[in-house]
């Protein structure tokens, strides 16, 4: 299952205690920060938080307040994230770099949390938070170096989208297994980044990392086809096998092994859901040929042998594979 949703509420607390365990809470989701009442005597403030795989989740709501993370605490190596908010009330206002930004319900913020960075929250404000490791979006085009702070729309198009998937993660969280939690994950991502790629804020579009988004686009536009294969891969990219191979290799994956756990990742995902699907017709649609090679990496995969997902999801009903 995946991690379980965890609260924290300085109501009640000493003002004093309130800065601190508010300042400790973010310290631990994603690096330290110093807090500041402002004027107010108290910081009543709230956080749920969960993680799905590598992502974490959270939904925070505060009164006025302002968090900095100042030059002098600025190393990468301790804020390696990206952040990207979605303000559902209240107005913020934040300034990185010299520019300074206001954050309106309905707004979605994206920045780099590595560099120094203030918020300012005249009153009450409540959000919606991912906090997204950046070495996840080096792998689909990111360039950290080089990203300025995007606010965006989470009102419609892409951006509702991304919002309500968030939203919808953050409630099913806790009911997720932890293959599919890497599955949803990934899938968040992705339509996190939707918005940010219409904006063409931060991506590369020719460089590696760019072309390995592009494999791994292709790949999962063909997965069902059983004769996908790097050389197919690399004719549709326009590239060579070797530089095809380098990308995977250095991702700590051959393209083969790519391939053949997003099949098995996505057999497993059926089995849980279909039930009216056997075995073998799983199997056979995402690219297998036989059901005893699919039975064996499968099971060295999870652990397990296909029926026994099957019978699980399905009360114990008979499969033609095991």
């Amino acid at each position: 299952m995946s991690d379980t949703v965890r609260t924290l509420n300085t109501a009640g607390m000493a003002p004093t205690k309130q800065v601190q365990c508010w300042s400790d809470a973010l310290t631990d989701l994603c690096g330290r920060f110093d807090v500041d009442p402002m004027e107010a005597s108290s910081l009543e403030a709230r956080i749920n938080f969960t993680t799905v795989s590598r992502l974490k989740l959270c939904q925070i709501e505060a009164s006025q307040h302002r968090i900095t993370h100042t030059a002098s605490r600025v190393r990468a190596s301790d804020h390696p994230y990206v952040k990207i908010l979605f303000q559902t009330h209240g107005v913020s206002y934040f300034e990185q770099n010299g520019r300074h930004i206001e954050i309106l319900p309905g707004d979605c913020l994206a920045y780099d949390v590595s560099c120094a960075h203030t918020i300012v929250s005249p009153s009450f404000t409540r959000h919606e938070v991912v906090i997204v490791p950046q070495e996840l979006l080096k792998e689909r085009g990111f360039r950290p170096g080089k990203m300025s702070a995007c606010k965006l729309s989470a009102r419609t198009g892409t951006g509702r989208i991304a919002y309500d998937f968030v939203h919808a993660a953050f409630g099913e969280a806790t009911k997720l297994s932890a293959s599919s939690a890497v599955g949803v994950a990934d899938s968040l991502i992705d339509i996190l980044l939707l918005p940010l790629r219409e904006a063409d804020m931060v991506f590369d579009r020719v460089g590696p990392e760019a072309m390995y988004v592009r494999a791994q686009a292709f790949i999962r536009e063909h997965l069902r086809d059983p004769e996908l294969s790097i050389d197919q891969i690399s004719t549709a990219l326009g590239c060579t096998k070797r530089y095809l191979h380098m990308l995977f290799s250095e991702r700590g994956v051959t393209v083969s092994d790519y391939i053949w756990r997003a099949r098995l990742q996505n057999c497993r995902q059926e089995l849980e859901t279909q039930a009216g699907k056997t075995i073998t017709d799983v199997a056979f649609s995402w690219g297998f040929s036989s059901s005893s090679h699919f039975s064996r990496v499968f099971r060295k995969c999870f652990g397990i042998v296909p029926s026994a997902v099957h019978k699980a999801q399905h009360g114990g009903l008979s499969s033609d594979i095991s």
